[in-house]
């Protein structure tokens, strides 16, 4: 899956000349188009006198046992049509059209899913023919002979017998068309790939399906049978053995749904709970729009003019959703260790500090890449799914650079949206070198990342500059976004910015900060002109035929807003933590935040699994407008909080469990127990107090 701009961008590339039409060509290639209307209807007519057995002749290879079924079910469907029998006529029923609504982006009709593949007619004893659903896919354009700026191809959804392969089924379309329109089509005009077909058996359980059943099948009877044995004999809670804590969905909830007082404890950070849960609703959001534009959309041309409004900045700006985590990842990364560091007189055990972040992301992470691949076609099915979910060529080849966290320089982006944990974890293993060295040589050592922020920025600048890349999407390049967007070092900037705003908590921990009234306001409007400069800035060059920004003010605005933004967002937090935060400390730092931002990184995983899920099942074309996106990202985001608490019982709180049996038996330290000691799970669940950050999907 690739990020917000470059998918609105492939979208908006290819639909661009439609905002540029001419009345005339308009006028003639919609008479062109008339003349095919008609062809759907009077396709059934056709088949009826068509000659099975001419098929075999154009066939230059010999016929095998398939193609022998194939010729056989085809000579039973038109003798079908011809005495009028029910389930022939259903099969071209079930077909699609020529779509309604070319002009406004409409590209697919898909006929009736279902009644295609409920088809089971039986022709001999044993034997029967059932439908099979393909998109037969048609470049009008080319089949009128005419040089469009309006009609590209369509999909459109047909229906035949399942024992025909695609090949036979293109052979077939290919002479009933041309006895309909005196006229040969070649394959590049009109094909059936047999990737887009679908029949109504189901794919066998290959060996990888079945052991992400059985692990969670077996993780899932554990979390069962240890919740008994809590609800049955767990009569005192402290008590309970450990292997009973690390299972158990009722220790599991009671952690999870905890809420903390605000204010417990100067050294929490409460403020971090809203801004993580408002970014992880933003990504989601924006990720809703993405999949919106890869929908069969009636009228997918009116992202031209919605990129114009200025509501699209806040989503065609989404990756700033990914800085505020980046910033958020890098001032945990600092502050967490360094206070421990201090406890310990220096001593950091990063061969633990790895494991512990392993075992923190890694399960879930396999799991999602297992059941993204394998899940998928069980639990859903749909006209879109014939291909399955869109990243399964990539995670069956290069499944395993995503494991390794390394996938943002690959070309094989296995679940795409995990390309930020590659950032972080690689930043998270470059950070015990930074950690050593702010506790050895302090503030020197601080000057020398500030030195290394601003020659990170210089070479984004550079970069843009050098290379000539655009981020506006009128000017989008794949390279801009391979260079620009995926690479470590441009996301470097905002994690080091995090990282020192951490450092510097840590030196001023448990200190308030006295501010004046006018330094206080003066800091609030120039962190909401900064948010807002972000979004809007680029707004005046969204227009398709408005003026262009030149190399130099684009380069200048991707580089500053990166560290503006990330300063914006520490006046935030600071600002919260020393009583300037007003209104926005009390939604920000409200309580009810806690239970979803513990189950952040879940959510993340899985939302665009749902997403994928609803636009590859829908059996009606939708319609592309705010208003139906919102609706839709609401349900997307429920069912993703609900499924996340499932595999937050099963998968995630037994493997972080772990963390319990790795960590030396000491006494617990203060910090430890600022907020709500440890968890009733044996493992410490406080975001402030994990060496990680929930994940935002890629923009």
């Amino acid at each position: 899956m690739v990020n917000i701009v470059g998918v609105v961008f492939l979208c908006g590339l290819g639909l661009i000349s439609a905002g540029r039409l001419n009345d005339e060509d308009v006028l003639s290639d919609l008479q062109r188009v008339s003349q095919l209307k008609g062809l759907a209807l009077d396709f059934v007519g056709q088949v009826k006198d068509f000659d099975v057995e001419e098929l075999s002749t154009l066939e230059t290879r010999v016929p095998s046992q398939e193609d022998m079924l194939c010729l056989s079910d085809l000579t039973a469907l038109t003798t079908g049509l011809q005495s009028g029998q029910y389930w022939a006529l259903k099969m071209f029923d079930s077909w699609g059209s020529i779509p309604s609504g070319l002009l406004t982006g409409n590209m697919y009709d898909l006929g009736n899913f279902d009644e295609c593949l409920n088809i089971n007619h039986g022709v001999s004893l044993g034997r029967t023919i059932q439908g099979k659903y393909c998109f037969l896919s048609v470049s009008l354009a080319q089949a009128l002979g005419v040089q469009s700026s309006i009609i590209g191809h369509f999909k459109t959804a047909t229906c035949l017998p399942a024992s025909c392969s695609a090949t036979y089924m293109n052979t077939f379309m290919g002479m009933v068309t041309k006895q309909l329109l005196n006229v040969s089509i070649p394959s590049s005009v009109m094909s059936i790939s047999e990737s887009s077909c679908q029949t109504s058996e189901s794919v066998p359980w290959d060996g990888l399906t079945i052991f992400m059943i059985v692990i969670l099948s077996v993780m899932g009877s554990l979390v069962a049978l240890f919740t008994l044995w809590d609800y049955c004999l767990g009569k005192n809670q402290d008590q309970l053995p450990t292997i009973v804590k690390v299972f158990s969905a009722r220790v599991n909830s009671r952690a999870l749904f905890r809420i903390v007082e605000v204010n417990s404890s100067p050294n929490v950070i409460d403020c971090l709970h809203g801004i993580r849960c408002l970014s992880l609703m933003w990504v989601v959001f924006c990720h809703q729009y993405v999949m919106a534009a890869l929908a069969s959309n009636i009228n997918i041309f009116h992202a031209i003019s919605w990129e114009e409004t200025p509501y699209a900045s806040f989503i065609l700006h989404g990756f700033f959703s990914v800085d505020s985590f980046f910033v958020l990842g890098g001032l945990l990364v600092a502050l967490i260790p360094l206070r421990m560091m201090d406890r310990t007189k220096g001593k950091l055990n990063v061969p633990l500090m790895y494991l512990h972040r392993l075992i923190r992301i890694v399960p879930l992470l396999a799991i999602a890449i297992v059941m993204y691949l394998k899940l998928m076609p069980i639990v859903a099915d749909g006209p879109r799914f014939g291909s399955g979910y869109s990243g399964t060529v990539d995670c069956e080849n290069g499944w395993y650079w995503t494991l390794l966290f390394v996938n943002n320089y690959t070309e094989e982006k296995c679940l795409g949206h995990t390309w930020y944990l590659s950032v972080d974890m690689q930043l998270f293993i470059l950070s015990p070198i930074m950690l050593i060295a702010l506790y050895k040589w302090g503030k020197k050592a601080a000057a020398g990342i500030f030195v290394l922020i601003v020659l990170l920025s210089g070479c984004l600048f550079a970069t843009i500059m050098v290379n000539k890349y655009s981020l506006v999407l009128k000017n989008f390049s794949m390279d801009a976004q391979k260079d620009l967007y995926f690479a470590t070092h441009t996301h470097a900037t905002p994690w080091l910015t995090g990282f020192l705003f951490g450092y510097s908590l840590h030196l001023n921990r448990g200190k308030k900060f006295q501010l004046s009234k006018v330094v206080a306001w003066s800091g609030w409007i120039l962190c909401l002109a900064m948010i807002f400069t972000s979004i809007f800035a680029l707004y005046p060059y969204a227009k398709w035929t408005g003026p262009d920004l030149s190399t130099f003010a684009e380069a200048s605005y991707y580089t500053l807003t990166r560290v503006g933004w990330c300063m914006a967002l520490c006046w935030v937090i600071f600002a919260c933590m020393n009583g300037y935060g007003g209104l926005a400390n009390s939604f920000l730092s409200s309580p009810l935040w806690q239970p979803l931002s513990r189950l952040s990184y879940s959510v993340y995983m899985w939302h665009m699994f749902f997403q994928e899920i609803n636009i590859r099942s829908m059996r009606t074309n939708s319609y592309f407008s705010n208003y139906t996106i919102m609706l839709n990202f609401w349900s997307t985001f429920g069912f993703a909080v609900l499924f996340a608490y499932v595999m937050h019982l099963v998968i995630e709180a037994p493997f972080g469990g772990l963390d319990y049996f790795l960590r030396p038996k000491q006494k617990t330290p203060p910090l430890v127990k600022q907020k709500s000691q440890i968890d009733d799970n044996g493992h410490n669940n406080l975001e402030e107090l994990k060496v990680t950050t929930p994940t935002p999907a890629e923009n």
